[in-house]
């Protein structure tokens, strides 16, 4: 087994290492989301952390990890004979992107639980998890319904196992840790909420904290058991402070002005439900037991807050998360801190003044020896601003794009051919667009799919193990052989050959391109606003029906790839906010691009379909450097693209009394309808689109045919 790296030699991150040990102090927060860009140490971080977690007593033979003193009465492998337990240490097990439910929840034998009624069952990585740390490595690309049995599972401290009225109950108690990278996608924000703390982490911007970060990876790789024995006194002065707070945690009192203060805060920030609430006063408490204290202040509860509510504030889906700290002291100020600390004899009188605890208390919650290294080694200093701290200052924002309607433009970008970029429109509610057919893609919420979750349509022999039996086809395959088999009692003699899987239907999400107008015919102040208005909430809707995106822009002289087919409907979203305008209309070299794009992506995922999204008023008025007539260049490329079986929608921008239908043409082209940015609108009563289907069988409708 090879030596981790220590937990107290991480350079920096401290809100990061805050957080995780608030959960080893008091699981019951609900455990960590670690946001942030890749290479900042946050794998790194969750891994070192189990060897800070107490060694637990387990039943000896006991494949669910029941404590000796109390063990799981429903346990499988139970009932459990008194007797001494064995300690281990305690675990950490990882979920892979790729992992089955079966391996997430254990599997069951359908096959000896149909004909013996035996209760076979091999578990799964919850069951390795319980009473220890369960990680998932970007959490935001696993499946939706793995991520609500996972969550589910962590609120009930249980695993359910349910196959065609056979079910398995065990105990699943783990400290869940996920970490993403948000460039790859979001969570959706009812998962968002099951996390108790998230953090977010970014890399230093100062050279001293990078090189020494440098120093100890390569110091750790060229001898990780040496590197390990270095830090090996301060891991233990941080294992032994764990073990402390957790004897401590039940003596710690959350008083009534604490609870206002939590109360008043989320509140005020206006956040949902009263998870949040419950989450900050197990996060506060947490606080005072690591600092030693068995009274909540006020910087346990802003501390608390700092951690626990930046993902659950209500925003927009393409807002970051964060938390306005002058807001937070704002209200916090309306409760003055009235509680005392600590008197080791006496109980604490409500009316003394609480003096500061230099060691112990949350402006030092690492104590006065804190690990050494130049961030403070083993130290824990709270939030108080996180990673951004060490974030250059931000960019000034252009002037034009903050400015409102009508506000007069520099001279300079009034001259010039681009046009500055201009703020979009209210999103609204879309109608649905989907893919026709029956795809095979990753699960999503646009297009009819066969997936492994959805209505049952039919049933087929296994491939491989099987996940979803159906029942009714598996007894009517086993009937004819009973008299063979040699049946006397009243069940069915089974044999593996009779089992028979059940075919579902879902919904996959598809690749949605979209291939945007930014020409000087689409300068027009207002009329861009309404566009990107209509984008912004084409995005939303893909957000929520979980697809792919990718923005093709073209304008001037050519077309460019602004964001590559990408999760993260974010990143999509600010490309589009600061997207200029202005020139001529190469409205053929934008579906050439596109049909590059769609090329590439088809390699590397052929199962997701794409659904192209085409936004312009249908001018062409530059071939680009392909040369030729811009119409004509125009009309090839969409034939191209509609032989390939693209299904395709245009979104038709042309305003005014007087249009020239060029859009619809264009649509005709590409074997799909054109809407208008109305009858976009889900509450418009114009231009209904439910499905974009080609307009005539053609070989490019085999061609989808043949995909799906």
């Amino acid at each position: 087994m090879s030596t981790p790296y220590p937990f107290t030699a991480v350079v920096g991150q401290t809100d990061l290492r805050l957080a995780l040990l608030l959960n080893a102090v008091s699981p019951a927060v609900g455990g960590v989301l670690v946001r942030g860009e890749k290479g900042t140490a946050k794998s790194t971080a969750v891994r070192a952390l189990s060897a800070l977690l107490p060694a637990v007593d387990v039943v000896p033979g006991c494949r669910f990890s029941c404590a000796p003193v109390a063990p799981d009465p429903d346990c499988p492998d139970g009932p459990h004979e008194d007797g001494p337990g064995s300690a281990r240490p305690a675990r950490m097990v990882e979920l892979p992107v790729g992992a089955s439910e079966d391996r997430l929840v254990g599997a069951l034998d359908i096959e000896r639980a149909l004909a013996e009624g035996v209760k076979a069952f091999e578990p799964g990585l919850l069951a390795d998890a319980h009473r220890g740390i369960l990680y998932v490595d970007e959490v935001n690309l696993l499946h939706d319904h793995l991520i609500d049995l996972l969550l589910d599972a962590a609120a009930m401290g249980a695993s359910y196992v349910e196959r065609e009225g056979v079910s398995v109950r065990h105990a699943a108690r783990f400290l869940l840790v996920g970490t993403m990278n948000p460039e790859e996608g979001e969570l959706r924000p009812q998962l968002l909420d099951r996390f108790g703390l998230t953090v977010e982490v970014a890399a230093s911007r100062e050279p001293a904290q990078r090189v020494e970060v440098v120093r100890r990876r390569l110091a750790y790789e060229d001898d990780p058991a040496g590197f390990a024995a270095r830090w090996s006194g301060d891991e233990s002065e941080v294992r032994a402070r764990v073990v402390a707070a957790r004897a401590l945690l039940p003596q710690v009192r959350l008083g009534d002005n604490a609870l206002l203060q939590i109360a008043a805060t989320c509140a005020g920030f206006e956040v949902d439900g009263m998870r949040a609430d419950i989450v900050m006063a197990r996060t506060a408490t947490a606080l005072a037991a690591w600092a030693g204290r068995t009274t909540v202040l006020k910087e346990d509860v802003r501390q608390a807050a700092l951690l626990a509510l930046p993902h659950r504030r209500r925003r927009n889906p393409f807002d970051a998360p964060g938390l306005d700290e002058d807001k937070l002291d704002e209200i916090l100020d309306r409760f003055p801190d009235e509680e005392p600390q600590d008197d080791p004899d006496p109980e604490p009188d409500p009316g003394t003044d609480p003096e500061p605890d230099p060691d112990g208390g949350p402006e030092n919650p690492q104590g006065p020896d804190d690990g050494g290294g130049p961030d403070g080694g083993g130290g824990v200093p709270p939030q108080g601003g996180g990673p951004q701290d060490a974030q250059p200052p931000a960019e000034p924002a252009e002037a034009p794009a903050d400015a409102p309607e009508g506000a007069p433009q520099p001279p300079a970008q009034e001259a010039g051919p681009e046009q500055a970029a201009v703020r979009a429109a209210e999103p609204f509610r879309t109608k649905m667009l989907s893919v026709p057919g029956l795809g095979e893609g990753a699960a999503g919420r646009r297009s009819r799919a066969r997936t492994a979750h959805g209505r049952t349509t039919g049933a087929q022999r296994p491939r491989g193990q099987l996940t979803k039996l159906h029942l009714a086809a598996t007894v009517h395959a086993a009937a004819p052989h009973q008299k063979a088999r040699g049946r006397a009692g009243r069940g069915l003699v089974i044999r593996k050959d009779d089992l028979r899987q059940a075919t579902r239907e879902g919904r996959e999400g598809n690749l949605v391109l979209f291939v945007v107008d930014a020409s000087g015919s689409m300068a027009a102040r207002q009329r861009m606003s309404a566009v990107k208005g209509a984008v912004l909430s084409l995005l939303l809707d893909a957000y929520q029906r979980r697809d792919k995106v990718g923005l093709v822009t073209f304008r001037g002289a050519a077309a460019e790839l602004a964001l590559p087919p990408t999760s993260s409907v974010d990143a999509a979203a600010a490309r589009l906010e600061k997207l200029p305008t202005g020139g001529r209309t190469p409205l053929g070299s934008g579906l050439l691009k596109a049909h590059e794009v769609l090329r590439i992506e088809r390699l590397r995922d052929p199962s997701r379909r794409p659904l192209l999204v085409v936004v312009t008023d249908g001018r062409a008025t530059s071939a680009g450097a392909v040369g030729g007539d811009p119409r004509e260049l125009t009309s090839r490329s969409a034939r191209l693209l509609a032989a390939e079986g693209v299904a395709s929608v245009v979104v038709d921008c042309e305003s005014g009394p007087v249009r020239l239908g060029l859009a619809g043409a264009l649509a005709a082209d590409l074997g799909g309808p054109a809407v208008t940015l109305d009858g976009l609108r889900a509450d418009s009563l114009a231009g209904l689109v439910k499905d974009v289907r080609t307009a005539v069988t053609t070989p490019a409708s085999h061609t989808t045919r043949r995909a799906a």
